[in-house]
């Protein structure tokens, strides 16, 4: 199966590291996280993935999508997740 690129919008305004890729918007100061992974991975594996770019423990990231709070053990593809997809990271 192909991989898909999500991309996590860092909400909290955290700085990224110089690998990262930051919001074009100037006036905005969230960290964008570019994260290559596969549908069949699950949220925890997406955030474990995110944690390893900014240096956030795993544990303490929590992903949601407007009102939607994702669980870590169900995958990307039932949450209908697709490439290039934005979810926003707290």
């Amino acid at each position: 199966m192909p991989l898909i690129e999500v991309i996590a919008n860092d909400r909290l305004g955290r700085k990224g590291e110089p690998t990262q890729f930051h919001d074009p918007n100037p006036r905005s100061s969230n960290l964008l996280v570019r994260v290559k992974c596969s549908p069949d991975d699950t949220v925890g594996d997406l955030k474990k993935l995110i944690a390893a770019q900014t240096g956030t423990d795993f544990k303490k990231i929590q992903l949601k999508k407007w009102y939607t709070i994702y669980k870590d053990h169900i995958t990307l593809s039932d949450y209908e997740i697709h490439d290039g997809m934005s979810l926003e990271m707290y």
